[in-house]
This record gives C-alpha cells, structure tokens and sequence, in this order.
C-alpha cells in the first residue's frame, strides 16, 4: 500500500507491471486533459514526448486521489472528458476513516467533529461537488454566513440542502457591522440597531438558504463583548426563536476572543461558540499572526471548560491560518506548534495542517470548522479529525 503524509489515504500498489503502465497511461491522459481544461498546464518535456506529473505535491495527491474512479470510467469508454466528470463527482471514500461525533453542547446534537465550511467555498460555487462526499462520508454539520459577507454561498448551499434538511446541522451567521472597537462602551441605540441589523440578515439568509429555520444563527466575527452582553441581542434572538426561525444562538469571533468567549459565557445565553484558537492559543485576524502574549491552548484549557460547562458547544476555526504562507514574507510558519507536540503526534502520519486540526480538537474543542475547497483539503481534514483522538492518551 501506498501512503499519503498529506491525506493519509492509502493507494494500493498494481500487481503487474502491464496494469501499472496501463494505468498510468491512462492517468496522463486524463491528466492531460485536466490540465487543458483547468488551464493550469502540466510540465511537459516537449522533446522527450514524456509527461511529467504535475509539479505541486497538491495537484500530485488530486490526482492520486481521483485515479481509481477516473482509471475505471477511461478503462471502460476510452472517453477522457467522460472520465474527468465521474472522477470529479464520484471520489472514494471508503477507505476514509469512521467520523466520531460528539454532542454539541446543550444542542445535544450528535455533531461530527468536522465541520463544513461553506462560507468562503461555496461563496462562487466552487465547492458545491464536495458536499454530498462529505456528507456521505460522516459530516452532518454545514456552516455558512450571510449574503452581505459570502456572496452566494447560502444560495449554492440550498440546493444539498433540499436533500438533507432533516439530516444536517445548519449554521448561519451574519455580522452586526457596528464599527465598535472591542472595549468600547455601547449604547442602547447602538445594541437596537445591531440586533435589527442581525434579524434582517437573519431573514435574508432564510430566503437564499429556502428553509424555514435554521439550527443556530450566529453573531459572526464579534469582537466586542458588551455587544455580546447586551439584552437587545438577546431579545433578538428570542424573537426569531418564537417565530420558528431559529433554535440555537452563538458566535464567532476572532478578535478579542477570549475577552468575548468569557462574556457569552457569563450570560448563560450562547449555545454555541466559534473561535479562533491554535495550539499556541488564540489567533489574530487584523495581524494573520498569533496575538502577542497569547497563553497556549493547555494553559487555556479552564477558560474552554467554563464555556463547556456553561453548556457552550465549542467550535474552533484557524487552527492552521498562520502555518500558511510564505516566511519570506514575514508570515506562516509550518513548523510553529511543533515545540507543543509530543514524539506521538509528531510521528503520526499527519501534515503540520493535520496536526494542528488533531491537537484542538483533543484540547477542549468539540469540533472544528474547516473552508474545504478541493477534495484534498476534505480528504486531509477528515483524516485529521477522524483519528485525532489516536494520538492522544
């Protein structure tokens, strides 16, 4: 068997030579022509007449990862294009590990550990052949946010929705767009025109998602926490919820975070709360840097139990933002939590993005929420929160 470190999906070695160079002609045909239709052409050796695979370690594990589907349909039609379209839409994952689920707080919904990212990936469409794969694959719990922040993504997210309504956790989320700094004071007028600005999004993303309710409607990016403490938001609330639109209350945030976490916590209102936090601690949206001073997440491990404890189902977001990028420009760094883990974690079969995902998940998160964009994105990250629990004791 072959492995992966990105993904770690195994691929099974051909037991002939005859099969091997069959397939892998195939594949550079049906590569090829991916490459044609994606515009992102592959290296080629012109001279030699030899095909080379593409040149990214990513594009390499596409491939890989759509071979067996697209190998068998090329095998069966000779029809490249045909073979493109099915490996597009019908990835395996029955080599995939089982999703656990846990519940998610006082929800008491039975939640993967994963959770879908629809905002960004599906704000132009560009994920939506990933849903159904992740959704037969053990992910039952789809956030989105609102027309104002994410474009289209609640109306490309409606489609699945039709299908699976009764069998998904729904999550949406608008911002109140308030301009407050985070320890500013707020007024009353300042909490009423949040809170009418939330229930109108509220009402927008009902409509675009063509659903009569949703599970939980978050206060989304909130950064300051009188808003999060104030009676006007929570009367908001209530008012959707005896309307039917909503049953759930949270938010996310990812500035001020603890700060914000703490007074959800206070209120006993939340239900939900998703945060930017990493295996150092909390992350910087503003700065894409780890906030200075931050305390790692063991030190924070009382702060994320008082919020369980307060029946808050804890969402984590970012866990690999900063490991991305490139340090000649002064931001991401693959190796920036690897000092926090011990040799068990480190000689897992994960990528540093993996080993991140697996770490918060095992230190006080209930789940995580993750943009997947691509297969391989879906298939690394299933990976990561379907075993993390392995490689803790």
């Amino acid at each position: 068997m072959l492995n992966d470190m990105r993904s770690g999906i195994q691929f099974r070695r051909p037991r002939a030579w005859w099969f091997a160079l069959t397939r892998y002609r195939a594949t550079i045909s049906v590569a090829r022509a991916m490459a044609i239709e994606d515009k992102h052409p592959m290296n080629m050796r012109e001279r030699s007449g030899v095909a080379l695979l593409p040149k990214s370690r990513r594009a390499f594990i596409r491939l890989l990862a759509m071979l067996g589907v697209g190998f068998q349909a090329f095998a069966r039609s000779g029809d490249v294009m045909g073979a493109i379209s099915e490996a597009r839409t019908s990835p395996k994952t029955d080599d995939w590990p089982d999703m656990p689920h846990r519940k998610l707080g006082r929800t008491n919904f039975d939640a993967s550990r994963l959770i879908f990212g629809c905002g960004a990936a599906l704000s132009q469409g560009q994920a939506v052949s990933l849903l159904d794969i992740a959704f037969e694959a053990g992910i039952n719990v789809f956030d989105v946010g609102g027309r104002r922040y994410y474009q289209d993504a609640e109306k490309y997210l409606a489609p699945f929705l039709k299908k699976t309504r009764d069998r998904v956790f729904l999550i949406s989320k608008a911002k109140l767009y308030h301009g407050l700094d985070p320890e500013d004071a707020i007024t009353v007028a300042q909490a009423k025109e949040g809170a009418q600005t939330w229930l109108a999004q509220m009402d927008e993303s009902l409509r675009e998602l063509q659903v009569e309710n949703i599970d939980a409607y978050y206060i989304m990016g909130e950064n300051n926490p009188a808003m999060v403490r104030s009676d006007e938001m929570w009367e908001a609330f209530l008012t959707a919820k005896r309307a039917g639109k909503v049953e759930f209350f949270g938010v996310s945030t990812h500035e001020n975070a603890q700060n914000v976490l703490e007074a959800a916590t206070e209120t006993g209102r939340y239900d939900l709360a998703q945060i930017a936090i990493t295996p150092a601690g909390w992350y910087d949206w503003n700065s894409r840097r780890m906030l200075p001073g931050t305390p790692d997440m063991v030190t924070l491990a009382p702060v994320l139990a008082k919020a369980r404890e307060a029946g808050i189902g804890l969402v984590g977001m970012k866990a690999g933002r900063y490991l991305a990028g490139r340090r000649w420009l002064g931001w991401g760094n693959p190796d920036a939590y690897d000092h926090l883990y011990d040799e068990n974690l480190m000689s897992a079969p994960l990528n540093s993005f993996q080993r991140s995902y697996a770490y918060v998940l095992e230190h006080g998160l209930d789940a995580v929420n993750a943009d997947m964009q691509t297969y391989e994105h879906l298939a690394e990250n299933f990976v990561a929160a379907a075993t993390s629990r392995e490689y803790f004791s």
